[in-house]
Formats: structure tokens, C-alpha cells, sequence
């Protein structure tokens, strides 16, 4: 089993990887970091690569197993962390939130909710400092 967490280049993002490396050290497991973009876009927004291959070998040099999954299939992140937490067979779930207006729930949806809804497994929520 793993633990999966769904990752962005944003300070929220971060959060949930920090947190999901100590939850994985503190465990004795491995870590599935998934980057999601659904392209166009949200690719170039979201496709700093570099970065996160950098933040993927430090969490390797600190002993915690990291597999590191970037998807561009036109799928919302949370389907593709569902999906991932289904074939893993994962114990937890970890996001990053950040607060949105009600406008901006209704119109962009919210990512956050469908995984704490759907999820096959708990979710630990991060709120970034």
C-alpha cells in the first residue's frame, strides 16, 4: 500500500507533499506523487517538471520511496487521483486546499470536494502556511 498525493506548483501543492512525505516516513511506506494537468492550457501552467524532479530526488535522499506520476490524459485532477488511489489499493489520500469564493466554487468546481467525497480511502486536507 501508498500513499497518494496530488501535487501543483502552487504553495498548497507543496504543502501536501511536505505533509505526505512525513505521513509516509511516519508509516513505512511508499509515496505516489501525482502531478495531473488536463493539457492545453493547464499544461503550461502546471508543467514545471524540472521542479518537481528536483523535489522528488530530495524526498529519495531522505529514504521515503517515490514514484512520481504526471498525467495529461484531459481528466480532472480528482479523478485522476481517485483512480490512482483505486489501482494502489492507497491508505490515504493527502491534497492541498485553498480558499475559494462561492463564485468560484459553482464555476470551477471544486476538485477537493469530489475526492473527499469519492475517495476510496481517507484524505488528509493541507492548508499551506
Amino acid at each position: 500500500m501508498a500513499i497518494v498525493v496530488g501535487y501543483v506548483p502552487t504553495k498548497e501543492g507543496r504543502a501536501a507533499l511536505a505533509r505526505a512525505a512525513e505521513e509516509a516516513k511516519l508509516r513505512s511506506t511508499s509515496l505516489v506523487v501525482v502531478n495531473s494537468a488536463r493539457g492545453g492550457r493547464d499544461l503550461a501552467e502546471h508543467d514545471d517538471v524540472s521542479a518537481l524532479e528536483t523535489l522528488v530526488s530530495e524526498l529519495k535522499a531522505d529514504g521515503v520511496e517515490v514514484d512520481l506520476r504526471s498525467l495529461v490524459r484531459g481528466l480532472e485532477p480528482a479523478e485522476d487521483l481517485i483512480a490512482i488511489a483505486e489501482e494502489i489499493n492507497a491508505d490515504l489520500i493527502v491534497i492541498g486546499l485553498r480558499r475559494r469564493t462561492p463564485v468560484g466554487k459553482l464555476i470551477l468546481g471544486s476538485n477537493a470536494q469530489r475526492i473527499l467525497l469519492d475517495a476510496p480511502c481517507p484524505v488528509l486536507a493541507v492548508k499551506a502556511d
